[in-house]
C-alpha cells in the first residue's frame, strides 16, 4: 500500500476505532438509552465523502465487530449498517449538496431506518427492549450530527492537505 493511500485511510480508521470505543464505553443506566449511534454516524459520513473506499463491505465488517463486542445476534448490526450505508452510497451525490438542516433530516431518516431494522430483527428473535432504547438514539444522533459533520470535515480537509 502506498504512503498516500495509508495517509488517506488512517483518519477514517482512527475515527472508527474512537467510535467503537464510544459505542461500547459503559454509561450510567439512565444515560444508556440516549447514547448516539456513533458508528452509524461515522459510517454515514465516510460513505458520503469517500463512497468508493468506505462502502457496504466496510460497514458489514464494522457491524460484525459491533455484534461481537455487544454479544448480540451475529449479523444484526452488520445488516443494519450495511443497509444505511448502501442508501448513503446510492444517494451520496445528492446528500453532499444538501444544506446542513436538510442533511440533518436525512440523517434522522437513516438512523430511524437503522433502529427499525434492529427492532425488527429483535422482534423476530423474540428479544424485547423498551422502545426508548430504539428511538432515543435517533434523536440524540440527529442532534450530534451537525457538530460531528463539521469536525469530521475538518479532519478530512487536514488529512487531504497533509497538514
Amino acid at each position: 500500500m502506498s504512503r498516500d493511500r495509508t495517509s488517506r485511510r488512517l483518519p477514517v480508521i482512527i475515527t472508527l476505532l474512537v467510535g467503537l470505543m464510544l459505542t461500547i464505553m459503559p454509561l450510567p443506566a439512565s444515560a444508556e438509552p440516549f447514547r448516539p449511534n456513533w458508528l452509524a454516524l461515522l459510517l454515514i459520513f465516510w460513505a458520503m465523502q469517500l463512497p468508493r473506499t468506505w462502502s457496504v463491505g466496510s460497514a458489514w465488517m464494522v457491524g460484525i465487530v459491533l455484534d461481537v463486542s455487544y454479544g448480540t445476534l451475529l449479523g444484526q448490526h452488520a445488516l443494519a449498517l450495511a443497509v444505511i450505508v448502501f442508501a448513503t452510497v446510492r444517494f451520496h451525490l445528492l446528500m453532499r449538496v444538501f444544506p446542513l438542516l436538510q442533511l440533518g433530516a436525512t440523517i434522522f431518516a437513516l438512523l430511524a431506518l437503522y433502529q427499525f431494522i434492529l427492532f425488527w430483527i429483535n422482534g423476530v428473535a423474540g428479544v424485547s427492549a423498551p422502545s426508548i432504547n430504539y428511538w432515543a438514539p435517533v434523536i440524540t444522533g440527529t442532534i450530534v450530527w451537525p457538530f460531528l459533520y463539521i469536525f469530521l470535515s475538518g479532519v478530512r480537509y487536514r488529512a487531504r492537505s497533509g497538514a
